[in-house]
Parts: structure tokens; sequence; C-alpha cells
């Protein structure tokens, strides 16, 4: 849900028009990724962001009022934006489906790029015991939007396979990214291949399974088959 600026924050404090501040949060989070490499995911990151963008530090730190996990969430919406920026509909849509996924991981990738630092070090924030349950649903909410922008419009079991196994498949292949020296990033464009080619076996096999137009796939008849074959 979108949060309105209250009326009594001033112009002055470096908003833009009508801008909320959920706007506010996606403007100011590339600019706190480019400070957290040198200063953490930290509120000296936060007013440095606020200063470079002329926003006064109060109303940047009540956007992110929320800390750390409120700005690398920031960060992360403003990728998944900048992704569907980078491959418009009409682009992906002369893709087949292999190759939309890998084009959309490989966007994200860019665009981390210039802040793998920061990248690194929001790694180790979301790896925190504590910060799990939200590591795992910025990790669905970037799937999902690969998905979508992918042109996925599954239901129900496929749904949820497909986000869960891509939102592994991406999560994995940053942790491969952030120490990638090679030319290009090319160990990571290998991992990232090899593991989108498991997504693709995993897509067909499951056709085959759930393919048939008179049945609707049950994992316990599945089982049942498989415990009873031969019996």
């Amino acid at each position: 849900m979108t949060t309105a600026i209250s009326a009594a924050v001033p112009q002055t404090a470096g908003l833009l028009d009508n801008e909320t501040l959920d706007d506010l949060r996606l403007r100011l989070a590339p600019l706190i990724a480019a400070n957290a490499a040198f200063d953490g995911w930290s509120g000296e990151a936060l007013a440095l962001a606020a200063d470079s963008a002329g926003v006064d530090r109060d109303v940047a730190e009540l956007a992110f009022s929320g800390g750390a996990l409120a700005m690398i969430d920031a960060w992360f919406a403003s990728v998944d934006l900048a992704m569907l920026r980078d491959l418009p509909e009409d682009r992906l849509a002369a893709m087949k489906i292999r190759e939309r996924i890998t084009a959309l991981v490989e966007a994200r990738l860019a665009i981390l790029a210039p802040n793998r630092e920061a990248l690194r070090r929001a790694q180790a924030v979301l790896a925190m015991p504590l910060n799990l349950p939200r590591a795992t649903r910025l990790g669905w909410r970037a799937a999902d939007a690969m998905w979508r922008a992918a042109g996925d419009r599954s239901v129900d079991y496929n749904y949820y396979s497909k986000r869960t196994i891509l939102a592994g498949v991406y999560a994995a292949t940053l942790l491969v990214f952030v120490n990638d020296e090679s030319a290009d990033y090319g160990e990571t464009r290998a991992f990232l291949a090899r593991r989108i080619e498991g997504i693709m076996r995993f897509e067909k096999a499951k056709h085959r399974l759930t393919g048939q137009p008179d049945q609707h796939f049950s994992m316990a008849r599945f089982l049942g088959r498989l415990r009873y074959r031969g019996g």
C-alpha cells in the first residue's frame, strides 16, 4: 500500500511533486547502495544518500524507519523496476522461455554489478537468523517479478514450484556473482546457464506427469503408485 507523505512535511525537504514515501524509498535506495559498500547499510549511508539527492535527512530517516532491512528491501524493489525497464515486454516476446529467464537474471546482475560490495553486505544482513523470513520473501518477490515478466500465468502447483525453484537459482547465482573475478562474469554466466538448464529439465519432466488434459497432478496419487507398483 502506498504511504502518502504527511502534508506537514514541507516541499523544501527535497521531495518531488506528489512524491510519496514509497516513491522516495525507490529514489534513494540506489544511492544508499552506492554508499553501503563503504559504510554498510547504515544511517551514515542513508544520510549521504539523502544529501546527494537534496532530501532532508529527517525525511529520509522517516522513509527508512525500518533500518537496514528497509533499505535493502527498497534497493531490491528498485532492481525489479530497472529490470522491467531494461527488458520491456516487446523485447522479451521474441525470446524463448529459457532465453527470457536467462536475460532477466542477467539484467538484474548488470544492475547490481556497480554495487557488488553493497550486495555482499546485504547478503550478510539477510543471512542473520532473525532476517531469514525477510530474505525468503525478497527472493520470492524477485522470482515472481521475473516469471511475470517472462509471461508466466500459471496457477496452483505450477505457480509455486516455478517461483520456489527460480528463487533458489537466483540466490545461488548471487553468491557466485559477488565473488566472481572472471572476465565479464563468465563464471557466473556459466553457473546460471547450468541452473537454468536444470529448471527447464524439471519443467519438461513435470509436464510429462501433469500434461494429460483429462488428469490433474496429485502428489498423493503419484506417491501411492510408487509405493504399490508391482504389489
